[in-house]
């Protein structure tokens, strides 16, 4: 997977341990950071509330602001992949230690800063490590609370949002671990399924036209050969190539449309999901189906619909759509009207190539407003008449 489409699959994913890329991933890191930070409340009340001496005070503002600085910057900043840092881990140990010496000096009161030290290790280390490390700062909170005395309650209110929170964060490190991997895998079946449409299309393209090319290679020589003696045998020779190369022609635009043809009967059906998902009334009315229609003209009637059903869902804003069928003449035109805002500019490449498309059925395109406003798109195609059957002579 290239840089770009890295980039690509991880747009918008807020990845815990991962430096934000842009305003937004800071914003949402900022947020979920500050629902932590709301712990700091005990340890700042007990600096404005006069417990200690100005020196004891001043070194705790120093301490506190240091710690938050290094916890900040430990969360939001880039986790090591694969292997541990010797920066990050002796960051960590080092707020482990300032932890640990500010609660030892100020009292139990201060225990509350191993909390985030629980944080910062479920973030910043392998899955095997902190396992080991959370527990450890816990075991070390109680240790430190019984040596500055305090009670079972306060250990307790601190010891279990030490390992939940480190719990917590190891999980969601996890978590945005495996989304990304799923979604590179994502891409990866998706470059992987392109790749082998390409290969599909090689060889098919290969079957198809191999044959076909050389059999006209050979027919275009003979013909070469009787030129100017045989100008009849070279007719037909040229008669041959002819009709192999059209052969040749149908054969490459099934296969580039997968060997299958769009009637009709499916369109209809997909066109009836797609409005009713998109919340647009749809009104089918006349045949779904015709009996003297051949199928290279019902695929170009059933592009047209759906490019049509397309444009309504994605362009018109409508409300209702009407999807009519019926003959006009010696043709058989499908009409698709909505009530939505109307045509607001040319044409684009999807109706461009259904015109395309349909001028290779013998058939026609006319896009405007619709007589109640709206868009309205007509595909009419050449309707084939079978002969009628000639009467049965009478018996003598």
């Amino acid at each position: 997977m290239t840089e770009r489409e890295d980039h690509a699959v991880d747009r918008g994913f807020i990845r815990i341990g991962e430096a934000p890329e842009d305003w937004r991933q800071m914003l949402a890191k900022g947020c979920w950071t500050l629902l932590y930070m709301l712990y700091m409340a005990t340890v700042v009340g007990d600096l404005t509330e006069g417990h200690h001496t100005v020196p004891a005070t001043v070194l705790g503002w120093a301490g506190l602001t240091v710690f938050v600085v290094v916890y900040l910057f430990m969360v939001l900043g880039r986790r090591p992949r694969g292997r541990l840092s010797r920066r990050q881990l002796t960051t960590l140990a080092g707020l482990y230690v300032l932890a640990v010496v500010l609660a030892l000096a100020l009292g139990s009161v201060w225990l509350v800063l191993l909390v985030y030290v629980a944080i910062s290790a479920g973030v910043m280390l392998p899955m095997k490590w902190a396992l080991r490390v959370i527990p450890f700062v816990a075991v070390s909170e109680v240790v430190v609370g019984l040596v500055d005395g305090a009670d079972t309650t306060r250990q307790l209110t601190l010891v279990l949002p030490t390992l939940l929170g480190g719990a917590a964060m190891m999980g969601i490190v996890q978590m945005g671990r495996t989304m990304r991997e799923l979604r590179e895998a994502r891409a990866t079946v998706a470059h992987l399924a392109a790749n082998e449409e390409r290969l599909r299309l090689a060889r098919d393209l290969h079957d198809l036209l191999g044959h076909s090319l050389s059999l006209i290679t050979l027919k275009s020589e003979l013909a070469g050969r009787m030129l100017p003696d045989k100008p009849e045998q070279a007719a037909q020779q040229v008669a041959d190539i002819e009709r192999v190369s059209r052969q040749a022609l149908v054969d490459v635009r099934e296969a580039v449309s997968g060997f299958r043809r769009p009637t009709l009967d499916s369109e209809i059906a997909g066109a009836r999901t797609a409005l009713a998902a998109a919340g647009v009334a749809a009104a089918v009315d006349g045949a779904i189906g015709h009996a003297d229609l051949p199928p290279e003209e019902e695929g170009a009637l059933a592009w047209a619909l759906r490019e049509a059903v397309t444009n309504v869902v994605r362009h018109s804003g409508a409300s209702r759509c009407e999807v009519t069928l019926g003959e006009q003449g010696d043709e058989l035109c499908l009409t698709v009207t909505d009530n939505g805002h109307g045509p607001a500019r040319p044409h684009g490449n999807g109706l461009t190539g259904l015109a395309e498309r349909l001028a290779l059925a013998g058939g026609r395109l006319e896009t405007g407003r619709g007589p109640r406003g709206g868009f309205r798109l007509r595909a009419c195609v050449p309707l084939a008449r079978r002969p009628a059957p000639e009467p049965a002579e009478a018996l003598p």
